[in-house]
């Protein structure tokens, strides 16, 4: 096993590129609903598919996105005979602390577009250097073997903090990427000092009366869990199919991964440009790198949704070193810190009515302070 670092470029060929406006103009798109006036209860709306394919034949430009992305360094290694697509954003400051940020799905790195350079930056309270790796089986991360669970994804990204020459960092995850962190925080806590989650799903102690906010919430979980998971079980039950489906329809792979997009953020989100560029730019980016089948294996390999509060219960998933969680409203199974607590040592908490599953996105200014003062309590610095 090598254990080079090489350098790596954002770097489509011009004529795949052109394939793919191709095949985004050619697609016979549906031009009725399934049945007359059919509304979200089939699914997404005939109107938002609409609007988002015509924004994307009409005013995006992958050139453009592929300049954002390449502002900063990108790299490659191998590690168990993985090879792990990241990038490293070094802070100039000589004080900065390291920072791994750990997307989901239907995330990538480009999730944390907004929030890299705020932490990186130099002149802020608590610098960090960044390190934004692609999950195994995204993007330019190669797939990885049968059997393979997010308890190994957090063992060889523990291997690239320490190859990167850091002996300790935090964490800052959510969806598939808090159990990557929580194994971090639960079993590698000789280098993994603090773990900041979006995500964090717990169980309520038993027979406790909800609070207004959790019994909200709680309604749209039971609607999430109830009315939403037919992607998840398609990719936990028959991810070939998924793959085959999608792999070489752009359009498809939009309103697969749109969805989410659409359903679990906050709706104030949901008609800005800046917003569906980035929707785009995703799909984009998973088309490109043809990982939509392999981008289902943390479905097929780990806990079920309705298992997610009580595999975090579990005494091996309990988080020893301090842990905050911040609780966004929108999220898809918001949790409250009388619950969130019980799954380990939780030492900061907020709640943020803005913003959804998606934080880094839709509130990066809230998702930087939350991890930098959480840290900074780790390292015994305040903000006030």
């Amino acid at each position: 096993m090598s254990s080079e670092i090489k350098l790596f470029k954002v770097d489509i060929p011009k004529e795949e590129v052109e394939r793919y406006h191709r095949k985004i103009r050619q697609t016979r798109v549906p031009t009725q609903d399934i049945v007359p006036g059919a509304g979200s209860d089939y699914g997404f709306t005939t109107e938002w598919a609409r609007d988002l394919y015509q924004t994307w034949t009409d005013n995006y430009d992958w050139d453009e996105e592929q300049k954002v992305m390449n502002q900063w360094p990108h790299f490659t290694t191998e590690l168990e005979d993985i090879n792990i697509h990241f990038i490293h954003q070094r802070s100039q400051s000589p004080n900065a602390y390291p920072l791994l940020l750990v997307h989901g799905w239907p995330g990538s790195f480009y999730e944390f577009r907004r929030v890299i350079n705020p932490l990186s930056d130099a002149n802020s309270p608590l610098p960090f250097h960044c390190v934004v790796p692609s999950l195994p089986g995204f993007c330019w991360s190669s797939g990885p073997p049968r059997g393979w669970k997010l308890e190994d994804t957090a063992r060889i990204f523990h291997a690239l903090m320490l190859r990167l020459g850091y002996k300790e960092f935090a964490v800052q995850t959510g969806d598939w990427g808090h159990w990557v962190g929580r194994e971090l925080g639960a079993n590698y806590t000789d280098s993994c000092k603090a773990v900041h989650f979006n995500f964090a799903p717990a169980p309520l102690p038993e027979g406790a009366e909800l609070t207004e906010r959790e019994s909200k919430v709680q309604d749209r979980v039971d609607d999430w869990l109830e009315n939403h998971m037919g992607y998840a079980i398609m990719m936990r039950t028959r991810p070939h199919t998924v793959g085959w489906m999608l792999q070489d329809n752009p359009v498809g792979i939009m309103v697969w991964l749109g969805e989410k997009y659409n359903e679990a953020a906050d709706p104030e989100n949901q008609q800005k440009a800046e917003w569906k560029k980035h929707v785009l730019t995703t799909v984009s980016l998973y088309y490109f790198s043809n990982c939509i089948m392999t981008s289902s294996l943390p479905y097929y390999e780990n806990v079920r949704h309705e298992n997610f509060a009580e595999f975090a219960m579990l005494p091996k998933n309990r988080i020893k070193c301090p842990f905050g969680y911040t609780s966004f409203y929108w999220d898809t199974e918001p949790s409250s810190k009388r619950a969130v607590e019980r799954t380990g040592n939780l030492v900061f908490y907020r709640e943020r009515n803005d913003g959804g599953h998606f934080a880094a996105v839709e509130c990066p200014d809230g998702l930087v302070q939350d991890a930098r003062e959480l840290v900074g309590m780790v390292l015994g610095k305040s903000f006030s």
